[in-house]
């Protein structure tokens, strides 16, 4: 099954940045929002920060002024840069694409961050 490719995880202590990266491969066109999500354990997966194709964007009220989603159209890519790190943002992180044809959305196998306090 075509996946998104995720790579930029890992461990960071607390206040650190830390940037992720989310790849399409070619056979995935036309990608309309694309997104991050994490799913921290016990916990529902929840929307941290989605960007449109024309470069809007939104975030969960946790994440605002810390972390910011971009994207590169050309190279199918989103990045998550996110800075001020904190213990609760520790989670695996999720890679999510849009698109207007079957199935409609793809998704990344998650990457694991965890930060210590």
């Amino acid at each position: 099954q075509v996946q998104l490719v995720e790579s930029g995880g890992g461990l960071v202590q607390a206040g650190g940045p830390l940037r992720l990266s989310c790849a399409a491969p070619a056979n995935i066109f036309s990608i309309n929002a694309m997104g991050w999500y994490r799913q921290a354990p016990g916990k529902q997966r929840e929307l941290v920060a989605a960007i449109t194709s024309s470069g809007s964007t939104n975030y969960a009220d946790s994440v605002k002024a810390r972390f910011t989603i971009s994207r590169d159209n050309a190279k199918n890519t989103v990045y998550l840069q996110m800075n001020s790190l904190k213990p609760e943002d520790t989670a695996v992180y999720y890679c999510n694409g849009r698109v207007s044809y079957y199935p409609y959305m793809y998704w990344g196998q998650g990457t694991q961050v965890t930060v210590s306090s």
